[in-house]
């Protein structure tokens, strides 16, 4: 059900509020890999979770991009 929410709330979003969270995301994947390559990274999975939040705000772009 997280899931879900986090999607209807991109779905609500202007494209300049989605372009924002799509930078913002990409800039925690580039701090979290820098952090597990230094292995100071804890929680390894969020990279994955990270990786999956910007494939979601990607696809909800291109879908209000073709509307």
């Amino acid at each position: 059900m997280k899931i879900n929410a986090f999607v209807e709330d991109l779905k609500t979003k202007s494209a300049a509020e989605l372009n924002e969270e799509l930078v913002a995301a990409k800039k925690e994947l580039f701090n979290l890999r820098f952090q597990n390559a230094t292995n100071q990274l804890d929680n390894t999975s969020r990279i994955k979770e990270v990786r999956r939040n910007i494939a979601r705000i990607q696809t909800v772009i291109t879908a209000k991009g073709k509307e």
